[in-house]
């Protein structure tokens, strides 16, 4: 009898422990260890808010920086971090350049106060927005209004000439939609894209060139290839789900944005390296090899949220998500919290610049912070499937 229970004990302790095995496989990697996620988080946030001062200007490369930082916000729940961005946007006075005489906006490229419609001055107009959502007050929305509303009063349609164009400024547009109403945000920001894919989709590789001087053949990578910058590429494919979170589902072009999405995903999948990282040049990792995170982080974003709100699969593509987010959180975080390996401010891939350690930027801490925070929904979203 002895025998017998025995047998049987470790017949019950071997189905419990396949049973375990099987409920494991389902879970994704690190589901058990949501604390991890948000301890890098708060590792690499820290770091940079301790040796970065909130009182910086507007500009696209600072207000990427909080459109992560936020997102870090929902999930820590941090107040020191809504305090940063805060102190952020009052220092700028809710506002991007700052010149009020219309006759002299631009939107050509310019880093002075008449380049009001260009759109890496209107970044931060989607952090205004969100900080808006948290707590309404006109004055945080003000400047945005008047700014993008005379935009659209205008007949033209070329203002996303180059791929950054579309994360500075899409998401504003559906976020300004969302506050207002107004289906001309909509409206006009669907003519915007449409332009942007005409002069640089490549519609055979599924990707955007990151403006118009690099569309293949007049621009080649060294060895002959078409040349994809993996940050350009990556400001649309986070862009879109900025976007997608905003828009209506009866939105008549919302199929559109998807497929795009969906067609990009595909195709970045085929580019990651085995280390989990992109290459600055997507399709020819010879061109500037090695690391590079700013890219890497967009693109794990993407992943992340495309698996979290259905659009991916999340057989196919949570492989490629947890290999970018392993490299993000063993290679790209130093030991101090700096975020290393992001390639500076520019427009390409450029052979023989020296990206490394410690090489960082506000752009690749806000797309790393992007990436953490659908990391910690997507394991938020596990547990609540286990629990029910």
């Amino acid at each position: 009898m002895k025998g017998a229970l025995l047998a049987a004990a470790f017949v019950l302790a071997g189905c419990a422990a396949q049973q375990s095995a099987q409920q494991s496989s389902q879970q994704p990697a690190g589901a058990h260890d949501r604390a991890a996620v948000v301890a890098a988080m708060d590792k690499v946030n820290g770091y940079w808010q301790k040796t970065t001062p909130a009182t910086e200007w507007p500009f696209w490369n600072v207000a990427a920086y909080h459109t992560g930082n936020l997102e870090a916000y929902k999930i820590t729940k941090n107040a020191a971090y809504l305090r940063y961005t805060q102190d952020w946007a009052e220092h700028n006075k809710w506002m991007g350049a700052k010149s009020t005489d219309r006759s002299k906006w631009k939107y050509t490229y310019g880093e002075t106060d008449d380049h009001v419609l260009f759109g890496d001055w209107q970044t931060c107009f989607q952090v205004y927005a969100d900080l808006y959502r948290m707590q309404p007050d006109p004055v945080k929305i003000a400047r945005a209004r008047e700014v993008m509303e005379y935009q659209m009063s205008t007949p033209n349609d070329d203002y996303w000439w180059w791929s950054d164009g579309l994360y500075m400024a899409m998401p504003v547009m559906t976020r300004m939609y969302s506050i207002t109403g107004n289906k001309q945000y909509l409206a006009k920001m669907h003519e915007y894209f449409t332009h942007s894919r005409k002069i640089m989709y490549d519609e055979d590789a599924k990707l955007f060139y990151r403006d118009a001087r690099y569309v293949y053949p007049k621009h080649k990578s060294v060895n002959g290839s078409k040349d994809f910058w993996s940050r350009g590429v990556g400001w649309v494919f986070a862009a879109l789900p900025r976007v997608l979170d905003d828009l209506p589902k009866d939105d008549p072009h919302r199929a559109e944005y998807e497929q795009v999405f969906r067609d990009m995903a595909a195709s970045l999948k085929k580019a990651q390296q085995a280390d989990g990282y992109w290459t600055r040049s997507l399709l020819d990792p010879a061109h500037a090899p090695g690391p590079e995170t700013s890219g890497t982080a967009f693109f794990t974003y993407g992943y992340l949220w495309g698996i979290n709100n259905g659009l991916l699969d999340k057989a196919d593509y949570l492989p490629t998500a947890q290999k970018g987010w392993a490299y993000l959180t063993t290679t790209a975080v130093q030991e101090d919290g700096r975020l290393g390996y992001v390639q500076p401010i520019g427009d390409r891939a450029i052979p023989g610049q020296v990206v490394d350690r410690n090489s960082t930027a506000h752009f690749g801490v806000g797309a790393f912070l992007l990436a953490g925070a659908e990391m910690v929904r997507l394991i938020d979203g596990a547990t609540a499937k286990g629990a029910n």
